[in-house]
């Protein structure tokens, strides 16, 4: 295994140096890399995606998969490095919707490749997906590109969602507080099967319907 992150940490840094970027932080395996644009980031990451599937990966670890997205937002350079909370924690929260092998980008990041993409790219909606602690939904597009020069995987699980969208049943606008043990009441009496059919009674205006 050190003999493979040691050929990880090479394929990475030489994709960040060919497209300019920078990278400033890391974490175990993990590079955090900025770019001056929004399209040289794709190119590093098709790149990058690229040579670790090409790589010969010696038994017993067997290939590397490797999951990345691109999110576009402010970004401030201090003395201490690059100063971007807001940026990086939904970036985050996007790559940690993804699978091994997977290229996702926001849809900030999108808008600004869409019409610059390389060539044997396309890119897949993926939907509104529910991220942790954001309130609204955020749109995501999946990176194709199954033929050369590029020839990587495409099918993958669907993306790992905070939450279930919320049906038919309008957005929330704000948390939902209090009547916790009503709502713990109504989701036991459904999963352990305490009754087939469960009908909340009440008069207007009490918030049945949200409940």
């Amino acid at each position: 295994m050190r003999d493979a992150l040691s050929r990880h940490n090479e394929i990475m840094r030489a994709a960040i140096e060919r497209h300019d970027g920078v990278l400033f932080e890391t974490a175990g395996d993990s590079f955090v890399i900025a770019f001056d644009a929004a399209p040289p980031a794709l190119a590093a990451a098709l790149w990058a995606q690229r040579e670790l599937h090409r790589e010969a990966w010696a038994a017993p670890v067997g290939s590397l998969r490797v999951r990345m997205a691109l999110h576009t937002g402010h970004a401030e350079m201090r003395v201490d490095g690059y100063f971007a909370q807001h940026t990086l924690s939904r970036q985050a929260r996007i790559l940690s919707t993804g699978h091994g092998g997977q290229v996702l980008l926001s849809r900030a990041t999108r808008d600004l490749v869409a019409d610059a993409l390389p060539e044997a790219v396309e890119l897949r909606a993926m939907g509104r997906i529910w991220l942790k602690d954001l309130i609204e939904p955020e749109e995501v597009f999946q990176v194709v590109a199954p033929t050369p020069p590029w020839s990587l995987p495409t099918d993958f699980a669907p993306l790992n969602s905070d939450r279930p969208p919320p049906g038919n049943l309008p957005a929330a606008a704000v948390p939902f507080i209090g009547r916790e043990e009503t709502v713990d009441d109504i989701a036991a009496a459904v999963i352990d099967g305490v009754s087939r059919i469960t009908t909340l009674l009440g008069p207007g205006g009490i918030r049945n319907t949200r409940l």
